[in-house]
């Protein structure tokens, strides 16, 4: 197990000086924080998209389409993938753009996003709407609790349910409570994206698929993996608390690339945090963290996280669990507590 060190993940440090593009932005911008999302927007609107409509023309065909897709693979749906969709989610949960540039936020949402595996609308009414509020209890679509965490095949079960009818039971959670204007726009985000892709096929079959169509579903992929890695740990007597039930990952690259969406725990007590306010925040529940025996784990992230759980090596998921104040007596303590926190919830 380690120590707690000096916290390395990104915190907001003001700029002395601007770019006259900056300037400019930061007339549009409600927050001078949020300017790396301005850098990441540019940056893949001179990149991914110019690089995305080459490959709908008849410029490149047989195996040079291929060997321009695959570094443009690489590049959209790994390089900026992860940096895009965390920064959509910070997006939704923060409404960056004054109110004037409001369309701003459709424009990714609607243009943006299904480069980067999001139908548009989808996963405001999934994550923010229903995750949030349900909070991975029962009602949840996309609950983690009554599955064996640690195992491939429930794994493979909860996968399969949510690529099959996930859109069906997020759909009829948002119907039952009446968010008429959310299934509204969940509904015709979806299919809208169906029918875009339908036409896009009669103008290139192959790009359509391996542009538009492919990265949904190894997108969805990603997001239930993810979210099943972070509410892997579950609390059975707290199984809704954002301590005992939540984890934070500290002191990674991730962070750094992804705009500090390790501090899951922190997240989910203060969905509206700025994420460069957030290892601030988790400095200060260090007394909560040590009353429900919070993980924390340094110098690793989720797909750390969840390779080792699938692979039952509690062993290594212990080595860099960051225990506060001898929280854990023992590594073995620590090791139990994780195994018994995968274990199927009933509430």
């Amino acid at each position: 197990m380690k120590q707690l060190t000096a916290i390395t993940d990104p915190q907001y440090v003001p700029q002395t000086q601007y770019s006259a593009y900056e300037k400019f932005w930061l007339r549009i911008i409600q927050d001078p924080r949020d300017l790396p999302f301005i850098h990441l927007l540019t940056r893949i609107h001179l990149i991914v998209f110019p690089w995305a409509f080459l490959m709908f023309t008849p410029l490149f065909q047989g195996v040079i389409w291929w060997l321009v897709f695959i570094p443009y693979a690489y590049v959209s749906q790994s390089y900026f993938k992860g940096r895009f969709g965390l920064m959509f989610h910070c997006l939704c949960h923060r409404m960056i753009f004054k109110k004037e540039y409001q369309w701003i936020q459709k424009y990714v949402t609607w243009i943006v996003c299904p480069f980067f595996s999001h139908t548009p609308e989808t996963y405001f009414g999934h994550h923010i709407i229903m995750h949030h509020v349900e909070n991975n209890m029962e009602d949840d679509t996309s609950s983690t609790l009554r599955y064996q965490r640690d195992s491939p095949r429930d794994f493979l079960k909860y996968l399969v349910r949510f690529l099959a009818i996930g859109f069906v039971d997020t759909f009829y959670y948002l119907f039952n409570r009446k968010k008429k204007k959310i299934y509204v726009r969940f509904t015709m985000g979806e299919l809208t994206w169906l029918l875009f892709c339908v036409a896009m096929c009669f103008v290139n079959f192959k790009a359509t698929m391996m542009i538009f169509i492919v990265p949904v579903i190894y997108g969805r992929f990603i997001m239930m993996m993810g979210n099943w890695t972070q509410h892997a740990f579950i609390d059975a007597k707290d199984p809704d608390g954002h301590f005992s039930s939540v984890f934070n990952c500290i002191n990674n690259v991730y962070n750094q690339n992804c705009w500090n969406d390790g501090y899951h725990s922190i997240h989910h007590f203060n969905p509206g945090l700025h994420y460069t306010e957030m290892p601030g925040v988790f400095l200060k529940n260090l007394d909560n963290f040590k009353k429900h025996k919070s993980f924390i784990f340094d110098g690793i992230h989720y797909l750390h996280i969840f390779f080792w759980i699938m692979n039952k090596r509690y062993d290594k998921l212990a080595d860099h669990l960051v225990n506060l104040d001898n929280t854990f007596s023992s590594q073995a303590e620590a090791e139990a507590l994780i195994r018994e926190r995968l274990k199927p919830v009933m509430v």
